[in-house]
């Protein structure tokens, strides 16, 4: 399936129903009264996060949604059916915002949590409503309400323990699923992954965290360079990142100038994101000159206070010291 993080829509609620001018009619009550009842309130548009949803492809074929209009009130003091209201299931981890204000609304973080985006209408009153000691027969009703409209602007942010960054084929889509059951695209050219992969890692036996591999980031991302933001924003909802890098580029290349580069990157689109644990995680260590490189960039992370692990995602050399060491800093963020 196409993952689709962003969507525009427009969402009406319903109308509430008309109230009706009646009189009470019978054969041996000559003076019934007004009896017209109320209008039935118009159903809300309501967001639900929805766990099993992955992207919001679905906004894209249906951009409009309404909710129903209550029935109009009836005599006999019959009031109208409330309209139903239009549920809509979005991805957990879902922004909402007005289009027109761009003010957030709310962030759909929790499975199950709703949201209503639109506002039926109240129905209007009947005559009955209106009949008093000096006003015994009233010839006229409320207009039911309109509904309220939005235009709407949905944005999706993945919800993962760890994010694995780096540059373009540094070989994240390999570790994930060295890693987890997920199945991302892997080849032997830049952007190989257009859509964020999600794998749940198993360790300790009974516990798991979640990892998301973010598309491979370039020089200018920040500005929308290569992939651009368009992943950027899934980096925000991680607790630690895991940065991949290439260890078998020979010189002049410099592993330590992508780490840097990257970093950059994460530093422009939002300076909170280097307050996150981040491990470095030195890969393609199954290749002869890999070692030399993990060798002379070692001391430079240590430095750094950056933690550096030598991996192989092929082969899975080292990769589980690498997992225990992640899963160590997530404890704490878990609250034990």
């Amino acid at each position: 399936m196409r993952f689709i993080d962003e969507a525009r829509i427009r969402v009406t609620a319903g109308s509430g129903g008309r109230g009706c001018v009646s009189f009470r009619r019978e054969k041996f009550v000559p003076r019934g009264g007004p009896d017209g009842g109320d209008g039935g309130k118009g159903g809300d548009v309501i967001f639900v996060a929805d766990e099993r949803l992955e992207s919001l492809i679905d906004f894209r074929y249906v951009r409009y949604y309404k909710a129903q209009s209550g029935a109009h009130g009836k005599g006999k003091r019959q009031h109208g059916k409330a309209g139903k209201d239009r549920i809509i299931p979005v991805p957990v981890g879902t922004l909402v915002k007005s289009e027109t204000t761009d003010v957030l609304l709310r962030d759909l973080s929790s499975p199950g949590e709703q949201l209503v985006v639109a506002r039926g209408g109240l129905g209007g009153k009947g005559n009955a409503h209106f009949a008093s000691a000096t006003h015994q027969t009233p010839r006229y009703s409320q207009n039911g309400q309109e509904g309220e409209e939005h235009q709407l602007q949905l944005e999706l942010k993945l919800l993962a323990d760890v994010g694995v960054i780096g540059l373009p084929n540094s070989g994240k889509s390999t570790f994930v699923s060295c890693i987890s059951k997920a199945k991302p695209k892997i080849a032997d050219y830049p952007f190989t992954t257009l859509n964020p992969c999600l794998g749940v890692v198993r360790y300790h036996e009974d516990k798991t965290f979640i990892v998301a591999d973010i598309p491979g980031l370039i020089e200018g991302a920040h500005l929308g360079s290569g992939l651009g933001t368009t992943f950027l924003r899934h980096i925000e909802r991680t607790r630690v990142l895991i940065h991949l890098i290439d260890s078998s580029q020979v010189l002049p290349h410099d592993p330590l100038r992508d780490f840097m580069m990257v970093n950059n990157e994460l530093t422009l689109h939002n300076p909170d994101l280097l307050e996150r644990p981040q491990v470095v995680a030195m890969n393609k260590m199954d290749l002869p000159e890999s070692r030399a490189n993990y060798r002379m960039c070692k001391e430079q992370f240590a430095q750094l206070r950056i933690k550096s692990f030598p991996i192989s995602a092929v082969t899975g050399k080292g990769v589980k010291p690498l997992i225990d060491h992640v899963s160590m800093l997530l404890t704490p963020l878990h609250g034990g």
